[in-house]
C-alpha cells in the first residue's frame, strides 16, 4: 500500500505530478488537511485561496505567489476548480493580474496569460456551499494544454481586452467583454489603486484588474475530458 504523504520537494516530471494528483482523488479536504497538519477554515469567504494552498502543499508546488508557474521546472500551472454535483464549474478561474501600463508592443505569444495557460493541472473540487469545507471531495485531475481552437478563442479575447486597455478604455471594460476570457477588478479593498492609461493618454488611478476564464470555457473543457453532459 502506498503511504499517502505530501511531496516534500517539487515533482521531477509530469508523470510524477499527475500520479500524486490522482492519488488525492476521492479524499476530502478535511482528510488531506489532517494528514498535512493544516487547520480547516469554517468557510472559504475569508480564506479563498486555502484549497489551492492545501493542494500546492500536497503536490510540492514551488512558485508561491511568484509570477512563474506553480511547477516552474515542469512549466505547469495548478488550478483548483470548484464544481457542482454535475462537474460544472461554480465560478470563474483567475489566471493572472492584467498589466494596465507599459503595454506597447505586447503580443499574445509572449503574454503572461498564454504563459500561465500553456499547461494546466486542473483539479475539480466539490464546491457547493451546502457541503462543509472539510467534507468536500477532490476530483480526478486533468493535465491540459489548449488545443488550436481554444488557443484561438483565448487569443482573440486577450487581444480585444488589451486593445481596450491600451486605448485608455479600461474603465469601460465589463465582465461581459470576451467570449471565454474576461477582465475584472481584483483587489482586496477599493483603496488598492494602480496606474492605468486614461482616454486621453493621461495616467489615471483605477482598481487592479485580473484576467479570468469564464465558466463556459472551463465547463466545456471539463465536460469534454470527463465526458460529462454540458447541460
Amino acid at each position: 500500500m502506498f503511504a499517502l504523504a505530501p511531496f516534500t520537494s517539487p515533482p521531477e516530471s509530469e508523470t510524477q505530478l499527475l500520479a500524486q494528483a490522482q492519488r488525492l482523488a476521492g479524499y476530502t479536504l478535511g482528510e488531506l488537511a489532517a494528514l498535512a497538519g493544516l487547520p480547516v477554515p469554517r468557510d472559504l469567504k475569508r480564506d479563498k485561496g486555502w484549497t489551492g494552498v492545501l493542494l500546492e502543499l500536497w503536490l510540492g508546488a514551488s512558485a508561491g505567489s511568484k509570477p512563474e508557474q506553480d511547477f516552474a521546472a515542469l512549466g505547469v500551472e495548478l488550478k483548483t476548480i470548484p464544481v457542482d454535483n454535475h462537474g460544472r464549474p461554480l465560478e470563474t478561474t483567475f489566471v493572472c493580474v492584467a498589466p494596465l501600463t507599459g503595454n506597447s508592443g505586447v503580443v499574445w505569444e509572449t503574454s503572461h496569460v498564454r504563459h500561465k495557460l500553456k499547461r494546466v493541472l486542473w483539479i475539480p473540487i466539490e464546491g457547493l456551499r451546502a457541503i462543509p469545507v472539510a467534507d468536500r471531495r477532490v476530483g480526478s485531475p486533468l493535465l491540459w494544454s489548449p488545443n488550436a481552437e481554444e488557443e484561438q478563442q483565448l487569443r482573440l479575447d486577450w487581444e480585444e481586452l488589451m486593445d481596450l486597455i491600451v486605448l485608455g478604455q479600461v474603465t469601460r471594460i465589463t465582465a461581459r467583454h470576451g467570449e471565454v476570457l474576461q477582465l475584472r477588478p481584483k483587489a482586496a479593498n477599493s483603496k488598492a489603486l494602480t496606474e492605468a492609461i486614461g482616454e486621453h493618454g493621461e495616467t489615471i488611478l483605477t482598481l487592479p484588474r485580473g484576467f479570468y476564464l469564464k465558466k463556459n470555457f472551463t465547463g466545456a473543457l471539463l465536460a469534454r475530458h470527463f465526458l460529462l453532459s454540458p447541460h
